[in-house]
């Protein structure tokens, strides 16, 4: 067996409605079905199940204070929008943790209202190499340094 790719995953909340906004206003997801006990959401081509747990024990922010090794779900934006994402989540209290440079891309994790762990990944711009014998302008190296 090979997996194509990941459908969707389920998230445990213990209040649809308020992370329905929280999914939606601050990640952009979509709403696509309200069911009596949970609400499923789309972003890009992918889907979000959220869950109602009524009684689910919400995550605590030392799940933020060291990220790294701990279960989440990782969401690629363009490297612009992680940098707003702070400003963002400062503003809205959402606890987040400084990014973290992997060095062609960082991390940000945070904390959705439930205290799911959740991360942003942004891509730094990739610049292609310079091919051997050829300056970035396209001549050749031999040439320029002969004149």
């Amino acid at each position: 067996m090979r997996v194509r790719r990941l459908d969707h995953f389920g998230v445990d909340v213990a209040d649809l409605a308020r992370a329905e906004r929280f999914y939606t206003e601050v990640l952009g997801m979509k709403t696509e079905m309200h069911l009596p006990d949970q609400v499923l959401l789309s972003y890009g081509d992918g889907n979000c199940a959220l869950f109602l747990r009524p009684n689910r024990e919400p995550g605590g922010l030392d799940q933020i204070r060291n990220p790294l090794g701990k279960s989440h779900h990782a969401f690629e934006v363009a490297y612009a929008d992680l940098v707003a994402a702070q400003a963002l989540f400062a503003a809205r209290g959402i606890p987040f943790h400084t990014p973290i440079d992997w060095g062609d891309h960082d991390c940000l994790y945070f904390l959705d209202p439930d205290g799911n762990l959740l991360e942003l990944v942004g891509y730094r711009e990739r610049r292609a190499p310079a091919r051997a014998g050829r300056a970035p302008g396209g001549e050749d190296r031999d040439a320029m340094t002969a004149c």
